[in-house]
């Protein structure tokens, strides 16, 4: 039997994902080098291999998919741009070549989550074992670590957590739904820093991790050190964010459907969640529908920016084309795919850091 084993660390970006990589690091499992080096928004190290980050880049493009993606078909984009056997290939030997650091690896990156059936496939490729930690933090504090370190998107902070709101239903239930069927386990954020040595000892048994069953003293130490409480800096609620009460309702559901998965992953759970995703699906493509006049509207505004500027005239200014005069709440109901159209036919699109991603 194969003594391979390789944890992806999945989940919606600022849910503890660095911090379970890092611990799992710390007690000896390898994270393929190099890292993307630690910054202000994660001081602690991210615990990412810059290979793996610029994969992704590379596949959400070519998908046309953002890093926080509200829509639902973007995973069937996603689904279709890994598929090809020359991007298999491509990872499956990537993989193989990190055996050669150490049998247990940890592979992490908030963008994963669209690749894992394609990361599942390398595994298998290079004989090892699959298993899936989901992190888990309240859908308020995700958003609200999201606003405070990657800032707002477009016009107004309510505009930015509805979109960041709806990308995190999209993101976990998805995410619930590929590792389903696998060897997997969900730890809360909170519990990891309170006492990180029950849920990581737990995982070290449930998926036979070789590294965490026999941490040396020294080890654990280390990680006592490394885990530090107070970076959980942002503890938002309802109350600090301006979301629809649909969207709030069916977020909340999310999480009390993903806690039980947590504790109980049963068939009943898992139709749980199954039945919020179709619900999610239908509530966005109301959305969609309602604000698909704005979308219509900025897309000729934008191609006709467009044409003048292509034969030598100055761009009609932004404030006597309409765009700023859309109402706010019409604008925060346009899907993400169609924000970036509006965004630049009202002279706002700003380029983002590496790693940022619009949510």
């Amino acid at each position: 039997m194969s003594t391979r084993r390789v944890v992806y660390v999945v989940g919606s970006g600022r849910s503890g994902t660095s911090t379970m990589a890092g611990t799992l690091r710390t007690l000896g499992l390898h994270v393929p080098q190099p890292e993307v080096v630690a910054d202000a928004t994660n001081p602690k190290g991210f615990g990412e291999p810059r290979w793996v980050v610029d994969l992704h880049t590379e596949l959400l493009a070519r998908s046309n998919v953002q890093v926080s993606d509200a829509r639902p078909r973007a995973w069937l984009d996603t689904g279709t741009t890994s598929g090809d056997h020359a991007t298999r290939e491509r990872v499956a030997t990537w993989l193989e070549g990190q055996f050669e650091a150490g049998d247990e690896l940890v592979v992490k990156d908030p963008r994963a989550s669209w690749f894992l059936g394609l990361w599942r496939a390398a595994a298998d490729r290079c004989g090892a074992t699959s298993s899936y930690v989901t992190m888990l933090r309240p859908v308020t504090e995700v958003v609200g670590s999201k606003q405070t370190y990657y800032g707002q998107m477009g016009a107004g902070s309510d505009q930015g957590a509805i979109t960041r709101t709806a990308a995190w239903v999209n993101m976990m239930l998805h995410t619930e739904r590929a590792t389903r069927g696998q060897q997997r386990a969900f730890v809360h954020y909170g519990d990891l820093l309170d006492d990180w040595t029950r849920p990581v000892f737990a995982l070290g048994e449930a998926f036979d991790l070789t590294a965490v069953r026999t941490a040396m003293a020294v080890d654990i130490a280390e990680v006592h050190r490394f885990i530090d409480p107070s970076l959980r800096r942002v503890t938002m609620t309802w109350d600090d964010i301006g979301v629809p009460d649909r969207l709030r309702e069916l977020a909340d559901e999310t999480w009390r459907a993903l806690e039980a998965v947590a504790a109980d992953d049963t068939t009943a759970h898992q139709e749980w969640c199954d039945q919020l995703r179709t619900a999610y699906a239908t509530q966005y493509a109301e959305a969609e529908a309602f604000a698909h006049s704005t979308v219509v509207a900025q897309r000729r505004t934008a191609a006709a920016q467009a044409r003048r500027e292509a034969a030598g005239q100055a761009p009609e200014p932004a404030s006597r084309s309409g765009a700023d005069r859309v109402p706010h709440a019409v604008r925060a109901m346009v899907p993400p795919a169609a924000r970036r159209t509006l965004r630049r036919a009202i002279g706002r699109e700003r380029p983002r850091g590496p790693g940022q991603g619009p949510a």
